[in-house]
């Protein structure tokens, strides 16, 4: 039984060297005839990120003993899944600025960051073909598609002040959590996991992913837009209904019920400094929190009897420390 660390700073360092090898898979895989296409995705890339996803996956696979190289390829498809999204979600939400400078959108326009996105996710499928595992490909045809269905929903969901937390949780589970649950699942694939070992790695996936999201959404009321490298309230001006507002619609007044209720249906972040006051006196910001401190106890949990090792420990503490990001 592994026990739970104490949070601290999650030591990334020991798949410093295998993330080097991901990095000359992506630089490598971003070659194309059409110049353009190397140019935008090289730009987002090269801004930086936390790069979660395929560091989960390398944990992942360090935990459970995996000795073989696919995991790099793997981690590469998984970071070119997620850029995709994010070209294309930077589209969608017309905003402007990520990971602390213009978006790709903003510097190259609007067509090129929606082409450039379709070039990854087809690089990215290229990619998964080459392992010839039947099971990987399930595993990241049916990510990507849960994924679109969840952009889909959201869009849906734009300006819906009704908006509860089941609905909002769908939509990250589907939107955000799927590809860290994929990540995750294709550590026990690889090395050739009992089904019960890919399901833990599932749950702790898709859990630590949820949490990921909700305290992301916690930030754009309680963050700083330097650290984020974003806007504070993108969410607000786009109409979202994140957790942060649904508990603060649920625990205020009537009064205070009404200027979110409007700020959303609006896309409206003129009273944004009256929203951020709301969500921290009727408790939202720690009701959200909290929320995401379950999740993270659901991640923690779901590994507790993984092997005893440095990357089972990292994987642990991934969990711990998510709770006090800040960016």
């Amino acid at each position: 039984m592994t026990a739970t660390p104490p949070a601290r700073s999650t030591d990334l360092s020991l798949i410093a060297s295998d993330m080097s090898e991901v990095d000359k898979v992506i630089s490598a895989r971003l070659d194309s005839g059409v110049p353009l296409v190397g140019e935008v995705a090289r730009y987002i890339i090269a801004a930086g990120g936390k790069r979660l996803r395929p560091a989960l996956l390398l944990l992942m696979c360090g935990a459970l003993g995996y000795k073989g190289t696919q995991h790099f390829n793997l981690s590469a498809v998984v970071e070119f899944i997620h850029t995709a999204t994010l070209l294309h979600d930077d589209v969608v939400d017309d905003s402007t600025l990520r990971r602390g400078r213009p978006t790709a959108n903003e510097s190259f326009g609007n067509p090129a960051s929606v082409l450039v996105g379709d070039f990854l996710y087809s690089r990215a499928f290229q990619m998964m073909v080459q392992t010839q595992n039947m099971r990987v490909m399930e595993i990241l045809a049916e990510a990507t598609n849960i994924i679109a269905e969840g952009e889909v929903q959201q869009l849906m969901n734009m300006h819906d002040a009704s908006l509860d937390e089941a609905g909002y949780l769908k939509v990250i589970r589907s939107k955000t959590a799927k590809l860290f649950e994929a990540s995750a699942r294709l550590g026990a694939i690889l090395t050739n996991c009992p089904p019960a070992t890919e399901e833990s790695c599932a749950t702790y996936g898709r859990s630590l992913g949820t949490a990921f999201q909700v305290i992301d959404d916690v930030l754009d009321y309680d963050g700083n837009a330097a650290e984020m490298g974003k806007n504070l309230g993108d969410d607000l001006r786009e109409g979202k209904a994140t957790l942060p507002l649904i508990l603060a619609m649920q625990r205020g007044t009537s009064e205070q019920r009404l200027v979110i209720h409007n700020a959303i249906e609006n896309g409206a972040t003129e009273e944004l400094d009256t929203i951020i006051q709301i969500v921290r006196d009727t408790g939202a910001l720690a009701g959200a929190r909290a929320a995401a401190a379950q999740e993270a106890e659901t991640a923690i949990a779901a590994i507790s009897d993984f092997p005893t090792n440095e990357h089972t420990t990292a994987l642990l503490q991934l969990a711990a420390n998510l709770l006090g990001r800040r960016h």
